[in-house]
């Protein structure tokens, strides 16, 4: 019986490892395939045209046709529209014969009012646009809201930032308002607070309250693992609070969030890290800095992009260029490590580092894009 116990355990863990994979767009000998985090090939290299996952499903060209693909390299769609879009909650935007249509998996097309524009699914709702207006169409085909605002912009986090008239507010997946339209300026949902405007003041937004930021001319959006987000005064960036409060006073000409109790800042044109308090930790000797990962790794520049851990030693030489890839909005804060692996590119072309510096697979691509869950 125990024997048996083990068994299922495994198969359960070896189940839930399948619909878990992470997978990554490549680029090889002009084809594009997916390779998985030990580097080996899960969908060989055949398509010319084809996108990163969302979730289980991939959109790829065919005879210049597109269509979908799942994480087998199988045709769930089969390529015969004009344009496809990204998978989200369920459903993908697809063009065939002038007309956009919602489609399920099984190729079911969602019956839906006509908007006089078609927007994506995210968050589970999807933007419609009537008569100049902006309403949300949910994935059952009905309205949520009925289309009321001038703008709606792109979910965050169940949230989306909305604008009436010159104002701008915040609505819930509901088309619930959670800030009333009464801002000249808003940031982007946390939930440790979202920065605004107000007249001449700038603030931090917490529970429909702001709490204004003496001096601020500019503040930046909080990321979930601070509960600081940088601001501007004098022409100069410092550290503030969602109570408004200078925690680390504006003295830098630039800096990036903090990531690991550590966040990239410059002087002039040398950048260095400080901590929560304000203290130098590792010295201004670079042209550029960006984040840490999880893992204890930042990007930092002098000709060329390597790493460092959090006490300041370079364990992977400056000799890549990086960028966030194609598959990330908010490019500027993933850059580097994800998940263990960073998208770097040498002479030799683009591929993916470990921990140790050591090129996944040992190859290099004519393209990669960045890793990308595809459980369910």
């Amino acid at each position: 019986m125990k024997t048996l116990h083990i068994l299922i355990f495994a198969l359960f863990l070896n189940s839930f490892a399948l619909r878990s994979q992470e997978l990554a767009l490549v680029k090889e000998s002009n084809l594009i395939g997916y390779i998985n985090k030990s580097g080996d090939y899960v969908i060989e290299p055949q398509f010319n045209k084809a996108s990163s996952f969302s979730g289980k499903y991939a959109a790829a060209e065919k005879d210049g046709k597109w269509g979908v693909i799942n994480t087998e390299g199988k045709w769930v769609i089969q390529p015969e529209f004009d344009k496809v879009k990204d998978f989200n909650s369920g459903y993908v935007l697809a063009l065939k014969d002038g007309q956009w249509n919602y489609i399920n998996p099984s190729g079911e097309v969602l019956d839906v009012p006509v908007p006089d524009k078609y927007f994506d699914f995210n968050d589970g709702v999807a933007l419609f646009r009537k008569e100049n207006k902006i309403g949300l169409l949910g994935t059952n085909g009905k309205l949520i809201l009925e289309p009321k605002y001038d703008v709606i912009k792109k979910f965050w986090d169940g949230h989306a930032k909305v604008k009436s008239g010159e104002l701008w507010g915040l609505i819930n997946q509901k088309g619930e308002l959670i800030i009333p339209t009464e801002y000249n300026e808003l940031g982007t949902y946390n939930a440790n607070g979202i920065w605004g405007r107000k007249g001449d003041d700038f603030g931090i937004v917490v529970n429909g309250k702001l709490n204004v930021v003496k001096g601020a001319d500019k503040i930046w959006n909080f990321h979930d693992n601070s509960a600081m987000t940088y601001a501007r005064r004098d022409k100069k960036w410092g550290f503030v609070n969602n109570k408004g409060e200078w925690v680390i006073e504006p003295t830098y000409d630039k800096v990036r969030t903090f990531s690991q109790g550590l966040a990239p800042v410059s002087k002039g044109k040398s950048w260095g890290y400080i901590n929560e308090k304000g203290v130098e930790s590792i010295p201004f000797d670079y042209r550029d800095a960006e984040v840490f990962a999880e893992n204890g790794m930042a990007p930092v520049k002098d000709k060329k992009w390597g790493f460092v851990d959090t006490s300041g030693t370079l364990i992977i030489p400056m000799e890549y260029d990086i960028t966030a890839g194609l598959s990330f909005v908010m490019s500027g804060f993933k850059k580097g490590f994800i998940n263990g692996l960073a998208r770097v590119k040498s002479k030799k072309g683009w591929g993916f580092l470990d921990e140790k510096g050591e090129v996944l697979g040992g190859k290099w691509y004519k393209n990669a894009e960045v890793f990308v869950n595809t459980q369910e």
